[in-house]
């Protein structure tokens, strides 16, 4: 099997660094936070550079900053699903897939409550990054291999995730519905073969909860519960945030 997704060597910021190892280390960040999208002069983050060039933020400091950039809202999140977003920002600051539906879940509850900065640090300020990356390392993608703790599906889903080292994450469709709500392994594909490709045939109905604002006087929320089988469930998903719901869960009907 051919792997377009290696191990990269480990980039981190150590004292007296050059300004050629800090250049390394911002294009790095740069490269891994905004999915290897194409970076102009114009568009790179000055006054965040200069901070961590002058020691007064952490290289995790400044990858919190690119992340909440607008650059990184309008790439990632206004112009994707809430369920694509999520992933992206697995695979970006964590450097790894979703584990789980529970895990997609949870980020959704933390941005409907506490909004998307918060949903940002959830992932750079956990115990799972500081323990991967701490202060000076460059997130990396860590599932490109199996490793203590983590499942081997989840190299599958990375492999989804990833599409070669010239692909972008410009693309807005959600890779991992499926897999993750069925709780099933994605096929690896080759990026040659484009589409998140074909799963096995199965009688799985599955539950799709979710969140509707109601138009009044004053804005409620309420939940909405679709049961469709498992090849109906991608479009289903579609067409929910076509018509504005958040997908609060999905699981599987028993």
């Amino acid at each position: 099997m051919s792997l377009w997704a290696t191990e990269q060597a480990t980039i981190e910021l150590l004292p007296n660094a050059t300004e050629d190892d800090l250049q390394t280390v911002v294009r790095a960040v740069y490269k891994q936070v905004l999915g290897n999208e194409h970076l102009m002069e114009s568009e790179r983050l000055t006054t965040a550079e200069s901070l961590l060039r002058n020691g007064d933020i952490t290289v995790r400091q400044f990858v919190s900053l690119v992340a909440k950039s607008d650059l990184y809202q309008s790439l990632f999140f206004e112009t994707t699903s809430q369920y694509r977003f999520i992933e992206l920002n697995f695979k970006h600051l964590l450097g790894r897939a979703p584990v789980d539906q529970t895990e997609i879940s949870a980020h959704v509850q933390i941005y409907n409550q506490d909004g998307y900065e918060a949903e940002i640090d959830s992932y750079i300020d956990s115990d799972e990054y500081i323990e991967n990356f701490g202060d000076s390392v460059v997130p990396y993608p860590r599932a490109v291999r199996t490793q203590v703790g983590l499942k081997n599906v989840g190299f599958n889903r990375m492999f989804a995730l990833m599409r070669g080292a010239a692909s972008s994450d410009g693309d807005n469709r959600a890779r991992l519905i499926t897999s993750l709500a069925a709780n099933m392994s994605p096929p690896i594909k080759a990026p040659a073969r484009s589409g998140a490709g074909s799963y096995s045939n199965t009688a799985k109905r599955f539950r799709i909860t979710v969140a509707k604002s109601n138009v009044g006087p004053r804005v409620r929320y309420s939940n909405i519960e679709y049961v469709v089988s498992y090849d109906k469930m991608t479009q289903q998903v579609q067409n929910i945030h076509k018509a504005g719901g958040r997908i609060v869960a999905i699981s599987e009907v028993a």
